[in-house]
C-alpha cells in the first residue's frame, strides 16, 4: 500500500509595492503571461475568469504605474488584432519571477519548519 502524499510546503506569494498606489502581484504577472500566451487581452482575461473590462483596467494600470507599457494592442488584422507583450513586458514577467523564486529560496527552510508546527497536535 502506498503512503499517502504529505502536502506541499507553505508557498509564498509575492506584491510588490512600487507606491502607495502601484502594486504588482501574482495576478498582474499572470495576466501578463496569458496575453503573452494568447495574443489577446480578452482571451486572457477569459482564462482568469475575468472581464474583458477588469483586464484591460488591471492592463493599463500596470502600464501607468510602470511608466512605460508592458502590453500594446493590435489594431486590424484577419480577427481584427490582438494585444501583445512588449520587451519591458517581457522583461517584468521575468524579473517578478525571479525576484519570487529568490524570495521562496531564501524562506525554504523557515516554510518547511512552518509546515512541520502547523502538522503537529496541540495537547491541551
Amino acid at each position: 500500500m502506498s503512503k499517502p502524499a504529505s502536502p506541499p510546503a507553505p508557498a509564498l506569494s509575492i506584491r510588490i509595492d512600487l507606491d502607495p498606489e502601484g502594486r504588482i502581484g501574482p495576478g498582474k504577472i499572470q495576466l501578463l503571461e496569458h496575453i503573452h500566451a494568447t495574443g489577446s487581452i480578452s482571451a486572457a482575461g477569459r482564462a482568469m475568469a475575468m472581464s474583458y473590462k477588469r483586464a484591460w483596467d488591471l492592463v493599463d494600470e500596470l502600464n501607468r504605474i510602470c511608466g512605460q507599457p508592458a502590453v500594446e494592442r493590435q489594431t486590424g488584422g484577419k480577427n481584427g488584432g490582438g494585444a501583445i507583450l512588449t520587451p519591458f513586458g517581457l522583461t517584468l514577467i521575468k524579473r517578478y519571477r525571479g525576484i519570487e523564486n529568490a524570495a521562496t529560496t531564501a524562506a525554504r527552510k523557515e516554510l518547511l519548519a512552518l509546515k512541520g508546527d502547523i502538522g503537529k497536535k496541540r495537547r491541551f
